[in-house]
């Protein structure tokens, strides 16, 4: 420990005298500058190169100062999709869908507000008692959340959900039983059909990976714009656009919503529209893009199935103020919405589709919705049911 505290003070006078005399430019640099600093101090004062032993302290030094600390190896593991910090003492992480404690610790909880800072600091963001919470993205595109004291009681919390450096691929979802090969081709059918699709779920259960996929069977002749509060698709695309909302900053100025995004985007002659996540005012906006000549937009909510997804559109419509009657809402969302993609994560962990359905219209101002594909028996199965639009017969 004494020969890691002298290595950590040797490594932070050096590095702050030299970026005073010079420019070290990215991490990586800063990093290699800073491992090659410490390999010279140690030949200098002990007369040999670092043994095995050294260079993992060499490594566990560098990591402290300039990188995420105890957090890095959690971070390079690919088999880890979650990294959760519920305080300085207790970190929890989510591998294939199963959640579990580690053995990682912060040394104090200073310790784990200097890597929280250093997270968010470079990314434009900033998190004190003044504004103790925070959403940003790391440069790979895990998106991060941090809160601090006084909200946080138990001391600095951080959230990271890590970006798969794979992009899933339907094969992907056809190998874990998450969805059927007809489910798949009824999918991209929609998709070339210009329908609107809402994908619905809880959290985590991969509604951003499924709208993903579906975003990339638009044909490479239409343009799309996305939209989102925290950018994590990653489209492959000839003709993209991708816009993300701002915070405010830290004189509370500067604020672009997702709404305003929205509205700009309508402008700028779109083919599809997707929005990241439709969470308020936005929803409107999006409903009525979808009802003038923006077919085949996709979008995500939060909700634990399709009638519930429909029904929280409408409350988010009338919450964000707008003095609409329930039958002019319901209209506009029964004509709007085509498709409804129902996610979940079973008891197992696994991240499944379990119903598609076509909201088919209004009776009596009740949605009359088809279950087209459900979870039955372990899988996404055909109900019977014929589409209104595809090819899909049913059974």
């Amino acid at each position: 420990m004494t020969e890691k505290m002298d290595l950590i003070q040797v490594l932070k006078s050096q590095i702050q005298r030299a970026t005073l005399q010079r420019d070290l430019g990215s991490t990586e640099n800063l990093r290699d500058f800073a491992e090659d600093l410490l390999k010279a101090h140690i030949l200098q004062h002990q007369g040999g190169h670092p043994d095995q032993q050294q260079l993992e302290l060499i490594r566990e030094v560098v990591e402290t100062c300039i990188g995420f600390g105890p957090l890095s190896p959690l971070l390079s593991d690919d088999s880890i999709s979650e990294i959760m910090v519920n305080h300085c003492n207790s970190v929890f992480i989510e591998r294939g869908g199963q959640l579990m404690a580690t053995d990682i610790r912060f040394r104090s909880e200073e310790e784990l507000m200097q890597i929280i800072e250093r997270i968010v600091l470079p990314l434009g963001r900033r998190i004190d008692s003044a504004q103790p919470m925070v959403d940003a993205r790391l440069p790979d595109g895990s998106r991060v959340n941090a809160v601090i004291a006084p909200l946080a009681l138990r001391g600095a919390c951080l959230t990271i959900r890590k970006f798969a450096r794979r992009a899933i691929t339907f094969s992907d979802l056809l190998a874990t039983n998450a969805i059927s090969e007809a489910a798949i081709s009824y999918l991209k059918e929609m998709v070339a059909a210009r329908k609107n699709i809402l994908i619905a779920g809880g959290t985590g259960t991969g509604k951003t990976t499924l709208l993903n996929l579906l975003a990339g069977e638009v044909p490479a002749d239409q343009r799309i714009i996305t939209i989102e509060d925290a950018a994590e698709l990653k489209l492959q695309h000839a003709n993209l656009v991708s816009l993300e909302a701002r915070p405010a900053n830290a004189e509370g100025r500067g604020l672009i919503t997702i709404r305003e995004l929205l509205i700009n985007a309508l402008r700028m002659r779109p083919d599809r529209i997707v929005v990241g996540e439709c969470r308020g005012a936005e929803a409107l906006d999006m409903l009525q893009a979808m009802n003038t000549g923006h077919e085949g937009s996709l979008t995500t909510l939060h909700a634990n199935s399709p009638r519930e997804a429909l029904q929280r559109l409408e409350v988010m419509v009338m919450l964000a103020g707008f003095d609409m009657p329930l039958t002019a809402i319901r209209q506009q969302i029964a004509s709007a919405i085509q498709i409804v993609v129902q996610i979940a994560r079973l008891s197992d962990g696994r991240r499944v589709i379990t119903a598609i359905s076509e909201v088919v219209g209004l009776e009596t101002l009740a949605y009359q919705i088809s279950p087209l594909f459900q979870w039955r028996n372990d899988s996404l199965q055909s109900s019977g049911i014929s589409s209104e639009w595809g090819q899909h017969r049913g059974n």
